[in-house]
């Protein structure tokens, strides 16, 4: 016979809670980004790009709060996978101006889809407005 263990201390925490639900549902995104190979990090910038033309690496290093030598490799990497393009800033000459390419504009629309119904499915127990709660929540948290 397995003895019950006593957890209460550790759900009586935020960031347990926090802890155990980013596992469960960042494991489900994984599992549905492998067909883009895409972690959570190049998923967000990915996203950014394309809902913010004209961005450029810094304000994305700000937005996401990546440290810009991480960013670099990043955008090597999908320079490399052919997703994006990087041009000089018009009016800043030490900005570059990142763009998706049509390859990647299609990566991106295809996965943001898949990651909605990730993100609805790992938080299938909460209804619609659970859901947004939840969220309006955790922005408080880290806004």
């Amino acid at each position: 016979m397995t003895k019950q263990l006593d957890n209460s201390h550790l759900e009586s925490l935020v960031g347990y809670n926090t802890r155990r639900a980013t596992l469960h549902i960042v494991n489900a995104f994984m599992q549905n980004m492998k067909a883009y190979d895409l972690r959570p990090t190049e998923f967000s910038v990915l996203s950014m790009i394309l809902h913010n033309p004209g961005i450029t690496s810094r304000q994305v290093c700000a937005s996401l709060s990546i440290l810009p030598p991480n960013l670099v490799v990043i955008l090597k990497q999908f320079e490399k996978r052919e997703l994006l393009t990087r041009s000089s800033h018009p009016t800043d000459g030490r900005a570059f101006v990142l763009a998706l390419t049509p390859k990647g504009e299609k990566l991106v629309n295809e996965a943001e889809a898949l990651s909605s119904l990730s993100d609805l499915n790992a938080t299938s127990n909460l209804s619609p407005s659970e859901r947004g709660t939840l969220i309006n929540l955790l922005q408080k948290i880290y806004a």
